[in-house]
This record gives structure tokens, sequence and C-alpha cells, in this order.
């Protein structure tokens, strides 16, 4: 029986309900079986090898379906013939790492996660040894699993079980000790981990505190995936919040914060200042412009013109602000490499920090690593890790408001809407000091200079949504005044 899966399609990963509530459940066994069935065969079909020779690695976060996803993920595996290493509670980005430590020397990985989403949600992100799959390839792997009959009379698939977190704790510890120098290289340093209950705690216990950091005020490193204190997602404002309050309270030096897989983090310094957002990308910019002067740092489309400014007059780098979607920051880094033009670092403000010199793999583990060697660095010299960003100006308010598209075919339409503004702005904004920039890769971005208001705006496209996501700043002025003329213009077009 011929079935539809590309409804669990998420640009380049695969979400679906997996637990049965308010929503009926969209990704279970069957799904399980027959895309990672799939996946397999578009591995064997990437690598030149029989499904027979190929060995992938499989691990999942702390959501409460993973044990059920992951077996018939082991089962479509063993139906294909491939061999499974079961890795058990894992980071994605140490999944990728299980086909790059020769110990494991696997030809792909399955991590079985949704990120920040509910509870009742999860999914897969898949990789190869090149890295991490684009849509295209995920739309291809759902109509391959589409034909596909699953197995279920299938006795449980056996699979060897790998202590993969224990060699990827250790890759960090031995970078800290390498970079900061010694065997407690951490010794002195007070340090808040806030896990969120997803599969974040590791890094606390395992790579921390055997470096001789005080880990004692980090919290919620359980595992538990009904997530009861906070959403583990940096850019969650009560998650923030939380994270900067055990800061202080436990008067640390540093505050690091894990979305649920790991592969995001933000931090927070010891003033309780979140290092969040653009804040996060000065961070992980300045943490290579020593050794990279002049290398072009790719972002998303919603950074601020204040991190334009960090980055390209006080650190000396380029800024290419892009589009939105971590893949899309990745493969645009990529490509500048392929072009010639060095480019060391891919990330957007949700915390997917990308490195040219980590495979470009967005880890928030190896961000955060990268900030505590820093921060090491820098009390040994009696300073702060704050000093970093003492350039980094902040807008005076920030603003986010997600219109609703009233068309079935909302892409297209969303898009006469985008067309239109830009248009309206090039024949009018003279008039209110408004124009448009130029170039752009995402939406319509609009600059506003007069006598009441000083910032900028943009308006695009939800990746997935039937949305028009508006970001406003301002550095001067309130971002009300620029809200406004959005809304008025918006007036016309069957938006709400």
């Amino acid at each position: 029986m011929k079935r539809d899966y590309s409804g669990l399609q998420n640009g380049s990963d695969i979400r679906g309900v997996a637990i049965e509530g308010e929503n009926p459940r969209t990704l279970g066994p069957e799904e399980a079986f027959c895309l990672s069935a799939a996946f397999g065969k578009w591995l064997s079909d990437r690598c030149g090898k029989a499904p027979a020779e190929l060995k992938i690695a499989v691990g999942h976060d702390s959501r409460l379906s993973a044990g059920s996803l992951k077996e018939h993920v082991c089962r479509g595996l063993a139906f294909l013939g491939a061999k499974a290493l079961d890795c058990g509670l894992a980071s994605t980005p140490a999944m990728f790492m299980a086909t790059q430590f020769a110990a494991y020397d696997c030809d792909g990985a399955i991590m079985i996660t949704a990120s920040h989403l509910p509870q009742d949600r999860n999914g897969f992100k898949y990789f190869s040894r090149e890295g991490g799959l684009d849509k295209e390839d995920i739309s291809a792997i759902l109509r391959a699993a589409a034909q596909l009959e699953p197995e279920t009379e299938l006795a449980p698939a056996a699979a060897e079980k790998a202590e993969l977190m224990s060699t990827y704790c250790a890759f960090l510890r031995e970078k800290i000790e390498k970079e900061v120098g010694g065997k407690q290289p951490l010794a002195g340093l007070k340090i808040v981990v806030d896990a969120g209950n997803g599969a974040g705690g590791f890094y606390a216990l395992n790579v921390l505190a055997p470096l001789g950091a005080d880990v004692s005020g980090s919290q919620f490193l359980e595992p538990d995936g009904s997530f009861p204190n906070h959403q583990p997602n940096p850019e969650n404002k009560e998650a923030m919040a939380s994270i900067c309050q055990a800061v202080l309270d436990n008067h640390a030096d540093l505050g690091l914060i894990f979305d649920t897989d790991v592969d995001r983090s933000s931090a927070v310094d010891k003033n309780g200042r979140e290092i969040n957002r653009n804040a996060i990308v000065a961070m992980a910019a300045a943490l290579i412009a020593p050794e990279h002067p002049g290398t072009t740092v790719v972002t998303d489309s919603i950074t601020s013109d204040e991190l334009t400014e960090y980055l390209e007059k006080c650190l000396g780098l380029k800024h290419l602000r892009f589009r939105r979607g971590y893949r899309n920051v990745i493969n645009k880094a990529i490509e500048l490499n392929r072009q010639g033009i060095d480019s060391q670092l891919a990330i957007e403000t949700s915390g997917h920090a990308a490195y040219k010199e980590n495979y470009f793999l967005d880890d928030g583990a190896y961000l955060a690593t990268k900030i505590v060697i820093k921060a090491a660095q820098m009390k040994k010299a009696g300073a702060d890790l704050s000093a970093v960003l003492d350039s980094l100006r902040e807008p005076t308010e920030a603003l986010e408001k997600r219109f609703t598209v009233l068309r079935d075919d909302f892409a297209a339409y969303g898009q006469q809407v985008l067309d239109g503004l830009e248009s309206w702005i090039d024949e009018n904004g003279a008039a209110f000091g408004a124009s448009v920039v130029r170039p752009n890769y995402e939406g319509v971005r609009i600059n506003f200079d007069n006598e009441k208001v000083r910032g900028w705006c943009l308006l695009r496209k939800s990746l997935h949504d039937p949305k028009l996501p508006l970001n406003v700043e301002v550095t001067s002025g309130s971002c009300s005044d620029i809200l406004q003329v959005i809304e008025d213009f918006l007036r016309g077009w069957e938006v709400a």
C-alpha cells in the first residue's frame, strides 16, 4: 500500500507526533521501520556499499517515545541487512562523530530527536560521513519509505551496544586540556550547566567536572522527556531566565544552556547577562577571529545591524546575512569555501553554530567547549569573559510579530505580499526615511532613519507555516513606529 509520509518533513529533519493525545500519532513503529530502511538504502546508494556492508549508529535524546522508535529503527536496518550500533542516550553532534571516530567508523547515523518541540513529538536526523542531509535527500527518503511494507512480525533486532558518548566526552576534554593546559585546566572555575532535562547533562558531569570545574550549581541534568522544569531551548525566555538566575545565585563564572539534543547552546556571563541570539553569534565569531582574520561569518537573516558593526569593525571579519534554517547557513558557508572565499563559521541566532574546523557540524557542546576554553584562559590572565563582548552594541528595543496569511496558497501569496512591500517602499519610503536593503537573501529588509525612529525590520515567509514573521529592532524611537508602517501596508492584503 502506498503511503504519503511527506507531512513528516521539516526542512532537513523529520518530525511528527509520536505520542497519541490531543493530536493523532503520525510517527510510530511503522514509520520508524520504513524510514530507517529507506535511509539505509539511500546511504547504500550514496557510499557505493551493499546494505549488508553498512554500519549505522543509532541514538536518541530523553524523549519518552525514544525507546519504542529506536527498536523499530533497528528493525528497519536489520530488514535491510545493515548493522546497527545502539549508542543509547546521546547528543545529535555525537551521532555524526560516530562516522568520524576511528573506533566506530560508521557509514551513517540516525538520531532520534525533535529538538525543543513538545514532549509528544519526535523525529529523526540523518547523517552520512559528509554531514547532515539536505531537504532534497529527506524528500527522497520519505518517498522511498512510502513504498515499503513494514515487517511487523520481525523479532527485535539485535543491535551492538556502543559507548559513543564516552568517546565523545574524551574528545572534548582533550581539546580543553590541549588549549588551556594541565590535567585540571578548569580548576577554580565555577560553571553552571542547564540541560533542560534533555541529553546534555553529560557536559557537566563527564566533560567539565573531570577537568576540575565546580559544577555544583548545575540544574536539570537528569534526562526526563516530560521536561518538567522548562522548555529545553536557549531561545525560550523562561529557560534563559532560569539559567541567568542560577548563575547569579551560585556566584558562577559562566552559565551554559543546551537544547534537548545539544546541537544548540547559549551562555550567560558572571553578571547574569545573556550571551544569546546576536551575542552568541558575536561570541562564536570572536573565538576564531585572531586565527582567521577577514573570514566571512554566515548568519541567518534576522541578525542585527549592531552585530554587523561588531563583526566587521571590531573583529575585522566579514558578515554575510543569509537565510533562516541551520542547513541554509551551513551550506552557504561550504559554498563560499568552494568558491575560494574563506568562511570559518556558519551560525544562526537560535544557537546552531557550525565551525569549519569541526566538519561544519552544528554542535552546541563544541561551541560551549570553545567558550569554556576562552573563559579559562582569560581567568588565568586575570580577565573576565564578558570583556569579549564589551564592544557589541545592543538595540534599545526589539519586537517579533507573526502575521497569518489567509489564503490556501499561502507560500505563493506570501511572496506576492513581499514583492508588493518591496515595491511600495521603493516608491514611497523616502517620505518617511525608509529604504529597502539590498542585497538581501530572505524576505524584505528595510532600514528606517527619520526624526522619530532609527532601526530596521525584516518581513519574511515562515519556513513551514502560513505566516509572515516580522522582526523589528531600533536604536532610537519605538518599534511600534516601524510596526505601524508595516501594518498600514498589510491592510490591503489578505493577512491578519
